[in-house]
């Protein structure tokens, strides 16, 4: 309680004099740039942003995570156990695998604390049942609304834990990198359609121009048959599966197909558009599977710019969880976090080389006892029998 009042007294000593926000967004609240469901269907629907998404998601998480302490603190041991059997009990992992994949897309991903003051459990909120962030004009988060579909529920902040990536002038929410593919632009006095929507429509397009123009149109010609003949003929012809219109006549006629335009060139326009939206994704994989003659040493180049992203995306999600996560369950338990120095770290922990005259010297100075020494024994490939 004592700590409340003295933590309520700093904020409003060290209160800032700049505002962040205009007071009628401090009021009304504020949404999101681009919907939240935009983000969804163009990762479910859209091949190259599931793969943009995916790529840059498993590179991140998919290496897994152990913990670390700092063994100089006494209760170091107690602190590594407590978080080790938090972070299996809500696989937090798992968690980390789905929020990696929002933040990187949307670059927002939400978790619910159970509870803030001892917490028990995490889970992530949906994407799509946050509406909007209520702040005040210094920027402090007041409060996160949820949708009319979710209830409409006010959360308080210290509930949240909120992953918010890349942030653009001040706002609430993070920026993914599907949204500048999302993003209409405003052009003088018109808006141009955002570059997944131009994608679109030129796919929508394709199935369209190879339908019509896959193959010639036919006239079929039998002179002097007659109109039952010829009728007959023309039931026959047409039930024929073929590409393209089909035609019957018993009259000279001039034949007449539709042909595309030599001199109308679309690729270049066609690569501008495809070009942009991989920029957008800021990942080298399209380009390494579609481009012919992309060599050994390009790929290695886009790989290498690829992982600074990825270091820069794990550091991110690295001090959240250390800061929201690990630092409450520590100090929940009466110990000292801040000795303790819990930290996550991305891959697998390095094991040391041992050879075996070292442990025999470890054993003769009793610094292991003989089932110890059987057991490393025996993972090094020894058949020692019980």
């Amino acid at each position: 309680m004592f700590g409340g009042v003295i933590r309520r007294l700093r904020e409003m000593v060290l209160k800032p004099s700049g505002s962040l926000l205009p007071a009628h967004l401090s009021i009304f609240g504020e949404q999101p740039p681009i919907r939240f469901e935009d983000y969804i269907e163009a990762y479910l629907k859209d091949p190259s942003c599931k793969a943009f998404v995916d790529f840059l998601a498993d590179q991140v998480v998919g290496v897994g995570f152990y913990t670390t302490v700092d063994y100089s603190y006494p209760k170091a041991r107690e602190a590594k156990e407590i978080v080790d059997d938090f972070c299996e009990s809500v696989n937090l992992d798992g968690l980390l695998h789905i929020s990696a994949r929002e933040i990187i897309a949307a670059g927002n991903s939400f978790w619910e604390k159970i509870e803030p003051n001892n917490l028990e459990d995490l889970r992530i909120l949906p994407l799509t049942s946050i509406s909007q962030i209520k702040r005040d004009i210094y920027g402090n988060i007041k409060e996160y609304v949820q949708s009319p579909e979710y209830g409409g529920k006010t959360i308080p902040p210290d509930r949240i834990i909120h992953f918010k990536w890349n942030p653009v002038n001040g706002e609430p929410f993070g920026t993914g990198i599907l949204r500048p593919l999302l993003e209409r632009m405003r052009v003088g006095g018109e808006v141009r359609m955002s570059f997944l929507e131009m994608k679109a429509r030129i796919e929508r397009m394709l199935p369209e121009i190879f339908e019509r123009y896959a193959g010639p149109d036919e006239l079929w010609i039998f002179e002097g048959v007659s109109d039952e003949q010829l009728a007959e003929y023309q039931r026959l012809i047409k039930s024929k599966p073929k590409t393209g219109a089909r035609f019957v006549y018993n009259r000279p006629a001039d034949v007449k197909t539709v042909q595309i335009d030599p001199r109308i060139q679309f690729k270049a326009y066609l690569e501008h558009i495809i070009n942009q939206v991989y920029l957008g994704g800021q990942t080298p994989l399209p380009k390494l599977f579609t481009t012919p003659g992309f060599t050994e040493a390009s790929a290695r180049a886009a790989l290498e710019i690829a992982e600074r992203k990825i270091i820069a995306l794990q550091r991110f999600i690295k001090r959240i969880i250390e800061r929201e996560v690990f630092n409450p369950l520590i100090e929940q338990a009466g110990l000292d976090a801040r000795r303790a120095s819990c930290r996550l770290n991305w891959g697998v922990p390095e094991r040391p080389k041992i050879n075996v005259p070292d442990l025999i010297r470890a054993a003769e100075l009793k610094l292991i006892t003989a089932e110890e020494f059987r057991d490393m024994m025996r993972e090094m490939g020894w058949q020692l029998r019980e």
